[in-house]
């Protein structure tokens, strides 16, 4: 999928949306450190769901996160990420759980539960939270990509009150950008 180009057509442009935690109160800001994504506060345990239908490209069951290596790849602890019909990448991280039956290659449909919010990875110790990025196709396990490449709050804020706010566009132009 490297050098994937995501076009928008009309017929597109008309993708269904919902919110990434379903059926729980959230907390989010406008704000992350170090680069585009969001951490949705929310109880342990509430769903991560598909916010759009799409395959499943990455999972990761086991968090291997240590304080003593933090290597990046490992921050996320239990993660999930989907390539959306709208040719984006929506990644879910410190999940307590991915949902029994999700495998990369798997096709889900939006508000298909995709795991359990949590604490693992780097934010053992901490409330539970989604780490919620968005960002373009890579090879799969690009873990600095998929953590986020566009700022996903303006779109949850969209979704979240029903509306259909796309991030096909901004994840093109942070794509072309970036070279790919």
């Amino acid at each position: 999928m490297v050098g994937l180009s995501i076009l928008i057509t009309p017929a597109q442009a008309a993708f269904t949306y919902a919110f990434p935690v379903a059926d729980c109160e959230v907390k989010y800001s406008r704000y992350h450190h170090d680069y585009p994504a969001t951490d949705i506060q929310a109880k342990q345990g509430c769903a991560f769901v598909a916010p759009i239908g799409g395959i499943v490209e990455d999972v990761s069951r086991k968090d291997r996160w240590s304080y003593k290596t933090n290597r990046g790849q490992d921050r996320g602890g239990l993660s999930v990420s989907i390539i959306g019909d709208d040719g984006v990448r929506y990644y879910g991280s410190h999940l307590r759980k991915v949902a029994d039956g999700i495998e990369p290659g798997l096709r889900v449909e939006i508000g298909t539960k995709l795991g359990e919010v949590g604490s693992t990875g780097s934010a053992r110790g901490t409330k539970g939270h989604l780490h919620f990025g968005i960002s373009y196709p890579t090879q799969p396990g690009d873990w600095e990509i998929r953590r986020g490449v566009v700022w996903p709050w303006r779109f949850l804020d969209s979704w979240r009150t029903e509306k259909q706010l796309s991030p096909a566009r901004s994840v093109e132009r942070a794509r072309v950008k970036a070279g790919g």
